[in-house]
């Protein structure tokens, strides 16, 4: 499983689970038309639904730096896990690209301030689990629990919660870009599979049925 950023940027943010999460929760807000004041607005049917229902994902990632201390590999040696934290923090945040972040964070430590405030906007990020959910998502909510600590007080072990809801397509249509493009078309995508999928749950249900009978 992966998480990746928005991928025509010259350096994507490729962030790989290193271990499967344990658990997931995903789920689906239904606009209930019953919640809607009839008296201003007039009654609706019971079974309208006028878009798509928000769909949320949530769960935790298990980061550990032990293999490859162990093999002495120099990154994880040095800062443990702290480039994956640092790479799934840049998904929360304003940005110009990896490297035009690093570009404006070095003119504002250099005294030029001006550069830290022109990041409008956070990166399309693709939720990647598996070849059958392929999302366009944004980051709603992150915390980490560090577990341990490198001798440079890295963290080596740590936990991060995750919860991130689906962006449909029509929150794309203001703007168009080869990277939107590719957002609503990974979105579609996955829409695709799911119908496909429903209509083989048609054979599972008839041989359900067909070993329920009597005779």
């Amino acid at each position: 499983m992966q998480i990746i950023d928005d991928v025509v940027l010259p350096i994507p943010n490729i962030i790989a689970f290193q271990y499967n999460p344990a658990t997931m929760s995903r789920s689906w807000e239904v606009w209930n038309p019953f919640e809607v004041d009839q008296a201003s607005r007039g009654a609706q049917a019971p079974t309208v639904q006028p878009y798509a229902p928000q769909e949320k994902f949530s769960f935790a990632l298990e980061l550990s730096a032990v293999d490859d201390m162990e093999d002495r590999f120099p990154p994880a040696v040095a800062t443990g896990v702290a480039p994956q934290i640092a790479a799934l923090q840049k998904l929360t945040q304003p940005t110009e690209g990896l490297l035009g972040d690093l570009v404006a964070s070095a003119k504002a430590l250099a005294g030029n301030s001006a550069a830290a405030v022109e990041r409008p906007t956070v990166p399309i990020v693709l939720l990647i689990l598996g070849p059958g959910i392929i999302y366009p998502i944004r980051v709603t909510s992150m915390s980490v629990e560090i577990k341990e600590f490198t001798q440079f007080l890295y963290p080596h072990m740590a936990t991060v919660q995750i919860e991130m809801t689906v962006l449909t397509p029509d929150v794309f249509k203001c703007k168009k870009t080869a990277a939107t493009e590719i957002a609503v078309g990974t979105y579609n995508f996955t829409k695709l599979q799911e119908d496909i999928l429903a209509i083989a749950n048609i054979a599972t249900s008839a041989k359900t049925i067909v070993g329920a009978l009597p005779f």
